[in-house]
């Protein structure tokens, strides 16, 4: 573990030095390790890890200019990455009506109550972040909205972003009525007489697409800029945006993102997945090489590339569009005619997948259901048959239900699972909207993450926040867990399906590196490597794993400058709450 990067002529020194912790780093303490490696320094040059060494080897690097951080047992890690997010989308919510927090129906009605009338002059009110286990049958109706936005036209996406939630004055505006027939894509709950009853299912959403007001470019910036600040202080130092372009009501736009770089405001390293239109053909894909390539002439793909496809297969289980091989059951457990949806037919997302792999992009899915799934593992396996060996490290995002039989499909493929593990447990949405109306089949397969470790498969963790918590932390919980924090559930799945601290700790740092084509220099902790760092305390490798949702990112490293302190921030919260006080 000697230095790799040769210390400068006229500076010998360190600019960072990190010690008396312990370390983590995948290639050094490998899966199903019960503890981190200790007695090691970490010293940082110039932005970039000069030195794994061992501690008492650290003073060569200590002058009179460097910095010491002494971790006092804490764990250095790389930094974390998430491979599937929608930061824009997640800032600028935050920026409006953010029904995050709501505890229940009455908490949601409450909130958006109290942002309408702070916001007397917004024209529409918008925002989200519903959970649909509030709600009988996961459908909030227009009247509860109604009753406290009766004068404006209100429409709130789902936590999952999979649903909408519109007043009567919403509709008028986008021309809904009795009369408004279901999308393909989507469905329209309805009262008796076949007026909607205020939800929108997927596609049904889009009805509001030309109504409802844009996100204007500059709210687009901010809500980026929002959104780093809180994914670094969660310890995120790269991500992979899983929606990069026009989708109605999410500010995906690529406009921030070159703003952002233009005035050096990107201090995280991003890979941008654009957004493949459903309801368009091939010939989408010209515009996607040209914004690819524009991107790249900027010189800057070490903070910004956009070489990924998104491709959305199918829906969500809580709202029955997942597109499943058996069908769901109703209310009764009988079976329906409904196995969910396919949002782009499988021959043509053969077709697309093998196009865009030849022209060199990433193929990133969201895959949920099994179904889609299968016909996902289908467009890699057409890809490669067509093009050969590429390195385009595809992934199949969320992936909740996986037929036994298509498990080591993704060894086979190369194809990278990329979970979102914060899911994986037993709570309101899953227990009362998912697992009821599931065959036997997929309700017993949820979230398989064991069975594609044993089956060598890759493993990349992501959040897909705002649909839920970005903190990988909480994530490496149920990860490792399968329960809640304090919660007597047995694990979802089964106890066979939990990861090892380890590797679920990899997922996020060199699995996500490798989802992102970044772990030539991130990732790891290594000499030559960006100084892309996090720090947790306590040292997760020292507490019971039923206690891990105890730990906490303390700091945020990137490029080897000091991002993110929770002391400061904590300090910051305190002489905010007091002037707030005295106010």
């Amino acid at each position: 573990m000697a230095a790799a990067v040769p210390a400068g002529a006229d500076n010998p020194y360190a600019d960072t030095v990190f010690i008396r912790g312990a370390l983590f780093s995948s290639d050094l303490v490998r899966a199903g390790s019960a503890e981190a490696l200790g007695g090691v320094a970490v010293a940082v040059r110039d932005g970039r890890i000069a030195a794994v060494c061992a501690e008492d080897e650290a003073s060569v690097f200590i002058g009179p200019d460097t910095e010491v951080v002494d971790l006092a047992g804490a764990l250095l890690a790389p930094g974390f990455q998430d491979a599937h997010v929608h930061p824009m989308s997640g800032g600028v919510e935050l920026l409006q009506c953010n029904l995050t927090g709501s505890e229940d129906a009455a908490d949601t009605l409450a909130t958006i109550a109290r942002y309408a009338a702070e916001n007397p002059d917004a024209e529409w009110i918008v925002g989200g972040g519903w959970s649909m286990d509030h709600f009988p049958g996961g459908a909030p109706l227009r009247g509860a909205l109604d009753a406290i936005v009766p004068d404006r036209p209100a429409l709130l996406a789902s936590r999952d972003h999979h649903s909408a939630w519109a007043n009567t004055a919403a509709m008028r505006a986008a021309g809904v009525d009795a009369a408004t027939a279901d999308p393909a894509d989507g469905r329209i709950e309805r009262e008796a007489d076949g007026f909607p009853a205020g939800t929108f299912h997927e596609g049904a959403a889009d009805l509001f697409a030309e109504a409802r007001p844009k996100v204007s470019e500059d709210l687009a910036y901010a809500g980026l800029l929002r959104a780093q600040d809180d994914l670094i202080a969660q310890g995120i130092t790269g991500w992979q945006d899983a929606l990069v372009g026009n989708f109605p009501g999410i500010a995906g736009g690529l406009a921030a993102y070159r703003r952002a770089l233009a005035e050096g405001t990107l201090k995280a390293h991003v890979v941008g997945a654009q957004w493949w239109e459903r309801g368009e053909g091939i010939e989408q894909l010209e515009g996607m090489i040209r914004a690819r390539d524009e991107v790249a002439a900027l010189g800057r793909e070490d903070r910004f590339s956009l070489g990924s496809i998104k491709f959305m297969v199918d829906g969500v289980a809580e709202n029955h569009t997942a597109a499943m091989l058996e069908p769901y059951r109703d209310g009764h457990g009988h079976p329906t005619d409904n196995r969910g949806l396919s949002f782009i037919p499988a021959e043509r997302l053969r077709e697309y997948a093998i196009a865009a792999d030849a022209a060199g992009f990433q193929l990133h899915f969201h895959a949920l259901g099994d179904r889609a799934v299968r016909e996902a593992l289908d467009a890699v396996e057409a890809a490669a048959e067509v093009n050969g060996a590429t390195d385009g490290r595809h992934h199949l995002a969320h992936i909740q239900v996986v037929d036994e039989a298509d498990v080591p499909r993704f060894a086979a493929a190369g194809a990278v699972a990329n979970m979102q593990p914060l899911w994986a447990c037993h709570e309101d949405q899953m227990d009362e909207l998912t697992l009821p109306f599931l065959a036997e089949s997929a309700a017993s397969r949820q979230y398989p993450f064991g069975d594609l470790q044993r089956a060598g498969v890759r493993l990349a963790g992501g959040s897909d926040w705002p649909v839920s918590s970005a903190d990988p932390l909480a994530g490496v919980h149920i990860a490792v867990n399968r329960v809640a924090p304090l919660s007597d559930d047995e694990p979802l799945g089964g106890g066979h399906q939990r990861l090892d601290l380890a590797t679920a700790l990899a997922a996020y740092t060199s699995g996500t590196a490798y989802v992102n084509h970044r772990d030539h220099d991130t990732g790891y902790v290594r000499a030559g490597y960006l100084a892309n760092l996090v720090v947790v305390e306590p040292n997760p490798f020292t507490v019971p794993v039923e206690d891990l949702h105890l730990c906490r990112v303390a700091s945020t490293w990137i490029d080897g400058e000091h991002v993110y302190s929770r002391a400061d921030a904590e300090a910051a919260a305190r002489a905010e709450a007091a002037a707030s006080a005295m106010s």
